[in-house]
C-alpha cells in the first residue's frame, strides 16, 4: 500500500540473517533509492525521515484474506498463495474459468480487478495465464497481464528461476552453475538435474508449464448453487436490499426443484464499494424451498444483529449462495387448512434460529442414562437427523432457547416430580437406619413434619462415569402434613457404603 503523498516514504522491515533489511518499500521510497532487501542504515543514509514499520505477519495474512473475501466478486475459487518455500508470500490464486464473460471478457475483468484495489490503496501486480505456475511467475517477474492461450510455456523462459517457487538456497545453488533462467533448465535432461537439485525442481517446472495439473484450494467452500444482481449505481437502502434478496431468491427457487433439492444453509453476501464484504448466514430446520420465507429469514438475521447493516458509500453487488441443501420432500397439504404454512412449527424454528442462530434453539432429548438430572440433555432442533444419546446437560448462553419434545412416557418415570432441580440440594433429615423413610426434615430454613412416605426406589451409582467411589440412591416420595410433596434421596448405603448417609431434595410434585 502506497503512503499518502504529504507523508514520508513507508518501509516494512524485518530481521534477516541478523540484519534489520527492507522487505517491502512503497513507491515513494523506490523512487528515492530505496531497494528491496536494503538494510536499514543504508535506507535512512538515503531518506532520514523513513517511515518504518516491523512486518506483523499475523495482520499481513488477515489482511490478504480480507482481500480474498472481497475477490470473489469475481470468481467463487479463490486461494491462497501458499508456497512453502517462498516466504512472505502473501498473494492470491483466482480461477477465473467461465466467469470472464460477466464482466465483458479476461482483459475487462483484468482491468476492473486493478483498478478497484488501486482505488482502495492497494499497489498489485497480476496476470493471467493457463497455469498457476506461470501467472505467479509472470506476475512477479513480468509486465505482462495476459498471457494467450497455450503461449505460457514461451513467456515463462526469460525468466528468473526465482520465478518457478523455488527455496532461496536452491536458487543459489543452480545459480553457481550458470543456471539462471527457466530457459536454461527446460530443454536439460531431466533425469541429472533431478540427482542433483531434488525432484521438487522438476515439479515446479512442469506445474509451470502445464505438464503436471496444479490444484489451488479456495478458502471458501464452493456453493452448491448462486445466484448475484449487480448494480451500475449501488444500493444504500434496506428495502432496496430487501427487494433484492428477494428476487435472488425467488431465482434459486427453480434449480433447487429441478435438483430435488431443498435449501439447509444459505449466504447473503454484500460486496461495498470499498472493498468491504458483508456476510449474512442463515441455516434451516428442515429443507426450505420457498422464497419468502428465506426473506422472512435474511430480515429476522439483520434484525437480529447488534449493529445496522452498514451500507457504507453503497453495495454494487449482493449474491446468494446456497452452501448447503438436502434432499426435498414435499409433503401432503390439507385442502381446508386456514393456516399459513409459513407459521409452523418448522417456520418458528427457522425464525428464532435467524434471530438468535440455528445452534441456540435447541429441544430437549432422552439421554441413556438412570440417573434423573442426567436423564434428558439439550440439542439443536436443526440437528436431529440422527438418532443416538443425548450429551449431558451443561449450562447455556441466555440467549438459548430450549422447545419441549413431544416425549411418550414409559411407565417407569410416570412417578417423577414436575420440577427437577439441576442439582439435588442437601437437607438435614431424621430418618430410620439402615434404609427407613424420613420422619422430618430442614430445607431451606424450613422444617417439615413427615405425613406418609413411599420407598425406597433404588438407584444404583455410574462407577463408569462417576468412579469406584460413587454411591447408590434411595429416593423417596414424601407429603407432609400440609400436603405438599416432594422427592428426596438417601446418598449412600448405611453400613455398607458409609457411616454417615446425607439426604437430598431433588425435586417437587405438583
Amino acid at each position: 500500500m502506497d503512503a499518502h503523498p504529504d507523508t514520508p516514504p513507508v518501509v516494512v522491515t524485518d530481521s534477516v540473517k541478523n540484519a534489520i533489511r527492507i522487505i517491502a518499500p512503497d513507491e515513494r521510497a523506490r523512487a528515492r533509492g530505496v531497494r528491496l532487501n536494503q538494510t536499514l542504515s543504508d535506507a535512512r543514509a538515503l531518506v532520514p525521515d523513513l517511515d518504518c514499520h516491523q512486518a506483523d505477519d499475523a495482520r499481513n495474512r488477515a489482511l490478504v484474506l480480507k482481500i480474498a473475501g472481497w475477490c470473489e466478486r469475481y470468481t467463487p475459487l479463490v486461494a491462497l498463495d501458499a508456497a512453502p518455500e517462498v516466504e512472505r508470500n502473501h498473494g492470491l490464486f483466482m480461477d477465473i474459468t467461465g466467469c470472464a464473460h460477466l464482466l465483458g471478457g479476461e482483459a475487462a475483468l483484468i482491468d476492473d480487478l486493478e483498478s478497484r484495489l488501486r482505488a482502495q490503496g492497494f499497489h498489485v501486480r497480476l496476470c493471467l495465464a493457463d497455469t498457476p505456475g506461470a501467472a505467479w511467475a509472470m506476475a512477479r517477474y513480468s509486465q505482462a497481464r495476459i498471457i494467450a492461450e497455450g503461449a505460457h510455456g514461451d513467456a515463462i523462459l526469460p525468466l528468473s528461476l526465482s520465478g518457478l517457487r523455488l527455496p532461496a538456497a536452491m536458487v543459489v545453488s543452480l545459480g553457481r552453475v550458470g543456471l539462471k533462467t527457466v530457459g536454461c533448465i527446460a530443454g536439460m535432461p531431466r533425469a541429472p538435474l533431478a540427482a542433483r537439485f531434488g525432484a521438487r525442481l522438476m515439479q515446479r517446472l512442469d506445474q509451470a508449464l502445464g505438464r503436471e495439473a496444479e490444484a489451488i484450494s479456495p478458502i471458501m467452500p464452493v456453493a452448491e448453487l448462486s445466484t448475484e444482481r449487480r448494480f451500475a449505481e449501488p444500493v444504500t437502502h434496506h428495502d432496496e436490499i430487501s427487494h433484492v434478496t428477494a428476487a435472488l431468491a425467488a431465482g434459486i427457487i427453480e434449480p433447487l426443484e429441478r435438483r430435488g433439492l431443498g435449501l439447509r444453509h444459505c449466504r447473503l453476501k454484500l460486496f461495498r464499494v470499498d472493498g468491504h464484504v458483508s456476510q449474512l448466514d442463515v441455516q434451516t430446520a428442515r429443507p426450505l424451498r420457498d422464497a419468502k420465507m428465506i426473506c422472512r429469514l435474511f430480515a429476522e438475521r439483520i434484525a437480529g444483529l447488534h449493529d445496522d447493516l452498514d451500507a457504507g458509500f453503497g453495495f454494487d453487488l449482493i449474491r446468494l449462495d446456497v452452501v448447503h441443501a438436502d434432499p426435498f420432500e414435499a409433503g401432503q397439504t390439507e385442502m381446508m387448512a386456514h393456516h399459513a404454512a409459513e407459521q409452523g412449527h418448522d417456520a418458528l424454528v427457522d425464525r428464532l434460529g435467524a434471530r438468535l442462530g440455528l445452534d441456540r434453539v435447541q429441544r430437549f432429548v432422552l439421554a441413556d442414562t438412570h440417573i434423573p438430572e442426567r436423564s434428558f440433555g439439550r440439542q439443536p432442533v436443526a440437528h436431529l437427523g440422527a438418532p443416538g444419546p443425548a450429551p449431558r446437560r451443561s449450562a447455556t448462553a441466555n440467549a438459548t432457547l430450549a422447545l419441549s419434545p413431544e416425549w411418550e412416557v414409559s411407565d417407569d418415570v410416570t412417578t417423577r416430580p414436575l420440577i427437577l432441580f439441576d442439582r439435588p440440594e442437601l437437607i438435614q433429615t431424621i430418618a430410620e437406619v439402615p434404609d427407613g423413610p424420613p420422619l422430618r426434615f430442614r430445607w431451606r430454613g424450613v422444617f417439615y413434619e413427615v405425613a406418609r412416605s413411599e420407598g425406597p426406589e433404588r438407584i444404583a451409582c455410574e462407577w463408569w462415569r462417576d468412579g469406584r467411589g460413587a454411591r447408590t440412591r434411595d429416593y423417596f416420595r414424601v407429603e407432609d402434613r400440609q400436603g405438599y410433596r416432594f422427592w428426596m434421596f438417601r446418598h449412600g448405603l448405611y453400613g455398607r457404603e458409609t457411616n454417615d448417609p446425607s439426604w437430598y431434595m431433588h425435586g417437587l410434585f405438583a
